[in-house]
Formats: C-alpha cells, structure tokens, sequence
C-alpha cells in the first residue's frame, strides 16, 4: 500500500520576511517617472541601492519591512535625478573654491575691483584666476588701455580670467611676461595672441589656443595640485546634487581629472554617474598627457561609477571670435575683411578619430560651434558608417548652429545633439554672437524643434561653468519658452523652435543617459535602475512656464542616498 506524503509544517519567520522587504519607501507622492509605459506613480521601493518597484502606495506598501526606511513625499513631486551631457565639473568646483568667481553680468569696472580685492589678500607670486567674463566685452579687453588697468588692479600679481566660453582668456602684463610672450613670439596654430597694431605688443587677450599658453603658465605656478583636483571634483558633485543631477558627462577630462574621479570613488564618495571625454588633442587645458597616451590608461581609471568612453575632438571654435567654421562668410571685421573659417581637423582625419574609437570601444564628443563643423561631422560619421556599419551614438556638441539640409542627418546617421550651453534665449552671447553674424544667420539659433521632430535624440548638458552655475532649471525653462529665465535681455530667440515640458523633461533625463551609455542604468524611475530621484518643491506641470527656472531641489537621493537636502 502506497504511503501517504507527510506533511510537514513549515514555520514561516514573519520578522524575517518583514526585514527582507525594501530598504527605501517614498510614497505619497506625485512621481513622475519619465517612463513612456507609466508616466506616474505614487511610490517607488529600493532596495540595494535599485529601484524594485513602482506603483500606487498600497502596492508599494506590501514590500516595507521593519527596517524599512520611509519617506513620505507628502504630494510632492518627485522624478529621476537630471543628466548633464555636457559640463566642466573639476573646473566648476575649482573656481567655486579656489578662484575669483563672477558672473558675465559683471561690469568691466566690477571685474576690477574684484581682481584688486583678491589681489590685497595673497601672497606674492600667487596667481589670480578665475572668471567668467563676457562675450559682450571682447572689444574692450582687446586693448592696450583695459591691460593696463588690469595691471593696475592686480597689485603686480599675475591674472588670467576665462570667458562665458571658455575658449578665451584676459591676462596682464606679468602673466605674459612669466607666459614668455613678446613682440616676437608667434601665434600658436590654431589661436591668436591680440596685439596693439601700432606696436605689436601683446594687449593681454588670448583667443582660442593660445589660452593653452596661459593655462600652462598657471599649472606650473601651482605645481602639485592632487589635492586641489580632488577638493575641486568632491565640490562640483556637491553642487551638481544640489541642483538635482545625478549623472553627468565631463566633455574634456584630463588625467588629472580622472586621477582625481577615481580617488573619490574608491572612498565612497563620487556620489554621481560620470562619463569622461578624452581629449585627443592638447586643447585648452594646458594639458600634457593627451591622445593615445591618455587613451591608453583609461582602463586603470575605471571605477563603479567613472566611465571614460569617449573621445574629445574640437572642431573649430566660437562665433564672436569668428573661430566657428561656418557656411558663410562672417560680417566683415575691423579691417574690411570678411572672415571666411574652416573645420581644424580635415574629414579624413576625423574619419580616423571615429573609427578608433569605436575600435576601442568608444563614441567621440565633437565640439562644433558653427554649422561647416557639424556638416563636416556629419560627413566624416557618414563614411565611418558606411565601411563599419552601425555603431555607437557620436555626440555632436554643440549643435547650435545647423544648416536645414543637415538636420535630418543627425538620426539617420545615429548623432546625439549634445545641446549646451543652456543660452537658447537671448542673453551675453547671443548678442556677441549676432555681433559678427550675417544678418540671415544670426538668430538661427538652436534649432531645438526642427531636431527634435527630425527624429534625432536631443540631450541638454549645462557646460558649467560656461554658464555660472550649474542649474538645469534655468536652462530648462529657456527650452520651453526660448526668453531670458532673468529677464536681463528682451525679446524671444527664435520662439518657433520651443519645445513642451513633457519633451524637455527626456531631453534633462532619459535622452543624456541614453547618450552617455547609462540609459539602462539611470534617466528613469523605472524597475531595476539606479535609485537615482529627487524630490521638488513644486509640481513642475501645475506652475507657470516662466516660474520654471524658480524650481528648488528639496532633496536629491543616489543610489538610494540622499545626497542633497535643503
């Protein structure tokens, strides 16, 4: 006779089931989750640093445990932490920290007196650095007179102040006299140093690649600076988080830099996806280990949360300087001369660039400012494609200045546009900008729509600190109503190229993160991503389109972290 099963009572430990449940609650709130299959949540639950699920409070209930901790969002919005495709961080925190920090509102007269202030409090031989001065003031800088007060100012120490570009910088005369400039020296490829036309001395503007000369000069002033790149780094992320970004890419990351990342990582405290652009080329850093050579080591910077997988290529350079490579030639200068410029680098070098890259496993970053640059972009990725077949997602950054006929290229060939810095709006250097433009040019600016509805997948980056601080929320409500968030400049840019917050939303999110390889990681409160969310003091889809910018991040939580509170 066959025996009968034996059933065996199994004593279920409910407190271990209790504490097996989620680490991390937030309920009660209006979550908006970038996510196209549910676009709303009232909770979420984490645990291990992951999101697990997603719902309405009462299924998210079932998954707290007695050691879960709980946040009650109390009706407030939440979403996904923000993604910066494209900024500066170390040189964000540095100037935030060690330099004279001030914005491009900022006077001549009030430049000044700033200098004069860090002048009187340190010590002999020490440099002043710092910035950021405007575009607006190129033509007052480029003279012998603004140097000399300068010189007065600086109480004998040496000045280099950066620009609302970053691609040029103001010094004195003891700055040039340690940088080894005289009358004789000649301009570097691909830069000018300004000089006085009736003497040939050099006025203290440096365009372009010769702020390299500058930027060295300042490096070696300050020897060591180990410590000084992880403090600088440490602060960027700080006020990255507080802003609410939660990933971002650097687009010229040095061996410092990386240096730098990696230690702060290995203790715990990179509290933020990076993604590092290499440059392939000595830029504007003043940096000396570039190229294959920085290429070469990116393996041994790799950490949990550092991914150096792009490559850094320039283009050309901006537009008020008339250094952005162009389709048409540019008003005509001082001395009657229309400026005609071109790409820096010939397709078929580029060609290479790209196909190395994605050799080794990597995208490229191309800075092209004007739009002869993105077509050549465009060209050189088209042949790329059509000997290795598709590939990774190339950044064009800055996409700002497009032909029509190249806009549809952008999907058809997989090229991200890396939009930044956020000035879609009339500010500074709009207005430097149209100052050299061809009238038919000039506010043919940031083609944001036409992209947008061509298919291609638009990421927005701050390109801090070409913008004074890195806030999303500023750039972000300039997207959808293409005015100044200040109200220091009048009028609209370009309005017809607005684009819908829901649109926008991807563009700060999921769109950079996607971007940046991580679109699996973060961008999204969906399942299985990083707990990367923050938390806001209004519902962004109930206030008023030019209250935007007003937006404060309450609280902004990585990994499952909070890593910023108000």
């Amino acid at each position: 006779m066959p025996r009968k099963p034996v059933r065996k009572s199994v004593k279920i430990d409910r407190r271990s089931a209790r504490d097996a449940g989620a680490d991390l609650i937030f309920h009660s709130g209006k979550i908006y989750t970038v996510d196209r299959q549910r676009r709303w949540a009232e909770a979420v639950a984490v645990k291990g640093g992951k999101i697990v699920a997603v719902g309405s409070d009462r299924s998210i209930q079932r998954l707290r445990g007695s050691r879960t901790h709980v946040v009650d969002l109390a009706g407030r919005m939440a979403m996904p932490g923000l993604v910066d495709v494209h900024n500066h961080h170390t040189r964000g925190g540095q100037l935030d920290l060690f330099e004279v920090s001030f914005p491009a509102s900022l006077s001549f007269d009030d430049i000044l007196t700033r200098v004069r202030a860090r002048a009187e409090t340190i010590a002999p031989g020490e440099w002043i650095s710092g910035g950021i001065w405007s575009s607006e003031l190129i033509g007052r800088l480029a003279t012998p007179a603004a140097k000399a007060e300068l010189d007065a100012a600086s109480l004998g120490h040496a000045v280099m102040l950066r620009d609302d570009s970053l691609h040029n910088r103001w010094v004195n005369s003891e700055a040039l006299r340690i940088m080894g400039v005289t009358k004789a020296t000649p301009d570097p490829a691909d830069g000018e140093i300004v000089r006085d036309g009736a003497g040939g001395e050099a006025v203290g503007l440096l365009v372009e690649k010769a702020s390299a000369l500058a930027e060295r000069a300042l490096l070696k002033s300050l020897g060591n600076t180990a410590k000084r790149d992880i403090a600088s780094t440490r602060r960027a992320v700080e006020m990255l988080n507080s802003y609410g970004v939660t990933a971002y890419q650097d687009a010229n990351t040095t061996l410092p830099m990386l240096k730098a990342l990696k230690a702060l990582d290995s203790k715990g405290q990179l509290n933020a996806w990076c993604v590092g652009s290499l440059p392939a080329f000595d830029t504007l850093t003043g940096t000396e280990v570039f190229g294959e050579a920085l290429i070469a080591r990116r393996k041994q910077y790799r950490t949990a949360h550092l991914r150096p997988d792009f490559v850094k290529l320039f283009m050309d350079g901006v537009p008020m300087t008339r250094a952005a490579a162009m389709l048409d030639a540019y008003k005509a200068d001082a001395s009657g001369h229309a400026v005609v410029c071109h790409s820096l680098l010939p397709v078929p070098e580029v060609v290479r660039w790209i196909a190395r890259a994605e050799e080794l496993g990597m995208a490229v970053k191309v800075h092209c400012a004007g739009d002869a640059a993105v077509r050549d972009i465009l060209d050189a990725v088209e042949i790329v494609r059509d000997f290795r077949g598709p590939g990774p997602a190339h950044h064009i950054a800055h996409a700002s200045y497009v032909d029509p006929a190249d806009i549809p290229r952008f999907k058809q060939l997989n090229v991200v546009a890396d939009l930044c810095p956020a000035i879609w709006f009339p500010c500074a250097i709009t207005v430097a900008n149209n100052a050299v433009m061809p009238e038919a040019r000039a506010n043919r600016y940031w083609p944001n729509r036409d992209l947008q509805e061509s298919g291609a997948l638009l990421a927005a980056g701050s390109d801090w600190p070409v913008v004074g601080l890195p806030d999303p929320w500023f750039g972000l409500e300039g997207m959808v109503t293409r005015r100044n968030p200040k109200g220091t400049y009048d009028g609209a840019l370009w309005p017809e190229q607005a684009l819908d917050l829901a649109t926008v939303f991807e563009i700060y999110t999921r769109n950079p993160a996607q971007a940046m390889g991580l679109g699996a990681i973060t961008g999204s409160i969906e399942r299985g991503k990083s707990a990367d969310l923050i938390v806001l003091d209004r519902n962004l889809f109930e206030c008023d389109s030019f209250d935007l910018a007003d937006t404060k991040v309450l609280e902004t939580w990585f990994e499952g972290r909070q890593v910023h509170a108000r």
